[in-house]
């Protein structure tokens, strides 16, 4: 039995969906594949941006200074950073104390240098007594094959205390870091603070 002329468009048109189904299918698998590969083209430059910025700042961790203060004998802070050798050092203190800077040869500060300018800034008032002096570190240093300078504000605990016969005497009793980088201005400022701290 053949078919109607009907039946005849009816399956060349079931035909024609079938091939439009199969087009849709093969357009939707290369449009998987071109946004899988995308996403895997992204995952892979972010990574690559991941691991860039921590070598980035895994080398600046190893070139910044980790500058240190240890007290010997109450009268000497010594200065030092244990992944950099120290080339040179140079200590601000602020200018109302009228005590010149000093460069050391060996990266430390000396109580010598100014208790006598602390003593006679504090000299109204009880013969004990205990503050803090920020002084200015700067500091030049050997990370690699470069040389590198940096500063920062050393804070130094001192105490004072009578004598039998000669006054007073002033020991540092502790050391430490305050702050990273700072400048002549910072540390003129924290003194005037600590002076009326002080009273």
């Amino acid at each position: 039995m053949s078919e109607t002329p009907a039946e005849k468009a009816e399956a060349r048109a079931i035909r024609r969906r079938w091939l439009t189904i199969g087009e849709i299918v093969a357009v939707a698998g290369v449009i998987i594949a071109a946004v899988s590969l995308w996403l895997s083209w992204a995952d892979k430059r972010d990574e690559a941006r991941q691991k860039a910025a921590e070598a980035s700042k895994a080398k600046a961790a190893e070139t910044r200074l980790d500058l240190r203060a240890s007290v010997s004998g109450g009268r000497q802070v010594t200065l030092s950073d244990p992944a950099h050798e120290i080339l040179d050092t140079a200590v601000a203190f602020p200018k109302a104390l009228n005590v010149g800077a000093q460069a050391p040869v060996l990266p430390r500060i000396e109580a010598s240098w100014f208790d006598g300018a602390v003593l006679g800034a504090t000299d109204k008032g009880a013969d004990e007594r205990e503050g803090r002096l920020p002084v200015l570190v700067t500091v030049s240093y050997r990370a690699g094959d470069a040389t590198k300078q940096d500063r920062a504000i050393v804070e130094l605990v001192w105490r004072t205390s009578g004598r039998m016969l000669a006054g007073r005497e002033l020991r540092i009793e502790a050391a430490r870091i305050r702050e990273r980088g700072g400048d002549q201005a910072r540390i003129d400022v924290l003194w005037a603070q600590e002076l009326a701290r002080l009273g």
